[in-house]
């Protein structure tokens, strides 16, 4: 643990409390391979974890895969040189090429990893969004485009004229009503949700380390106070990151989220970090790509590597889901009962 928070390109997903909520999740075998000195130093870490992928084949992004990591934006190895980050990744190389149809999966967080070791090739993937925070600890957070500025304002403004508040989650009761809102907001974005041990993974093994934070819209009323929303954070040496987020549809015109991430923006300054990332968007999704944007963020491409190469190809949902299939697709999605929305991403997710 100690090379991890000390290494400056670990991320949150290096944690052994991320690697522990991964397994919970679904328990699947993982090789956490280390390369010492003789003396005993410890020079680099590379966490990866076997998926079965799904049934009838896949390729590199659904097969079966050694993957760094994961259900994981970032990942990939950590090492103090150049030399040592080539011993893992020959390392792992071998162990692929031992079994059949597995393929190797990095999400390097570290730096250009391309022509290291012979095989294993760069692919572009999408685009993360990333707000760089000012060093100044007095918030509030200054939005540099005038006009998103004051659409910002009006947003918040409207939640707070109708008495919404946000405030962390306070235990797991909090995190279950926020988890229904969650099923919701992946049935109307016909996306296969995560399973709820995920969040009380989460809950047990990252919220009391303060790598967590669920900030909840709350809208409180003369009959009593209703949660609207929420996002989720994970938080780790200078980086706040914007992990996962939920709404109610009926409320989706009070703003919830808005005012959410605002008062996230700003807990971000004022306890020193330096980086709010927004998360990836998917190719082709202007609107989500608007949002992340207007509040100063900006696209960084990321890289995916894999072993063996793959030609290059689009990410797996860019365009793909248009015409009549996906208006079938996303009628009888949108018409499914939350639990069993919930039982079909489970099964989904246990094989990626």
């Amino acid at each position: 643990m100690d090379f991890v928070l000390r290494h400056p390109q670990a991320t949150v997903y290096h944690h052994p409390a991320w690697l522990q909520t991964l397994q919970r999740e679904y328990s699947q075998p993982g090789v956490f391979l280390a390369c010492e000195h003789p003396d005993g130093k410890l020079l680099g870490i590379f966490p990866l974890i076997y998926t079965k992928g799904l049934p009838f084949g896949g390729g590199p992004l659904t097969g079966p895969r050694l993957s760094s990591l994961p259900r994981t934006p970032l990942a990939g190895p950590l090492a103090i040189d150049a030399r040592t980050t080539v011993a893992l990744l020959e390392e792992a190389r071998n162990r692929v090429a031992q079994r059949r149809g597995v393929y190797l999966q990095i999400k390097a967080s570290v730096g250009d990893l391309s022509g290291l070791v012979d095989g294993i090739a760069a692919k572009p993937w999408r685009s993360t969004y990333l707000l760089h925070l000012p060093e100044s600890s007095d918030p509030p957070f200054r939005i540099s485009n005038s006009q998103n500025r004051a659409s910002i304002r009006r947003a918040i403004n409207r939640a707070l004229a109708n008495g919404v508040r946000a405030r962390p989650a306070e235990n797991e009761a909090d995190l279950r009503a926020w988890y229904r809102l969650y099923l919701e907001t992946m049935r109307r974005n016909i996306v296969p949700p995560r399973p709820l041990r995920l969040f009380l993974a989460m809950w047990e093994l990252l919220h009391p380390l303060g790598m967590m934070r669920l900030l909840l819209a709350e809208q409180v009323t003369p009959s009593g106070a209703k949660i609207l929303g929420g996002c989720l954070y994970l938080l780790f040496g200078s980086t706040c990151t914007y992990a996962f987020g939920a709404s109610g549809t009926s409320d989706l015109n009070l703003r919830p989220n808005d005012l959410v991430q605002w008062q996230a923006i700003n807990d971000a300054v004022r306890e020193g970090y330096r980086i709010f990332d927004f998360g990836e968007v998917p190719e082709g999704d202007a609107n989500l790509a608007r949002y992340k944007a207007k509040w100063g963020a900006e696209p960084v491409r990321l890289l995916r590597y894999y072993y063996p190469d793959v030609p290059t190809e689009k990410s797996s949902d860019s365009n793909e889901f248009q015409g009549r299939a996906h208006k079938l697709v996303t009628a009888v999605w949108r018409r499914l009962p939350s639990t069993l929305t919930a039982w079909t991403g489970d099964r989904i997710y246990r094989r990626l």
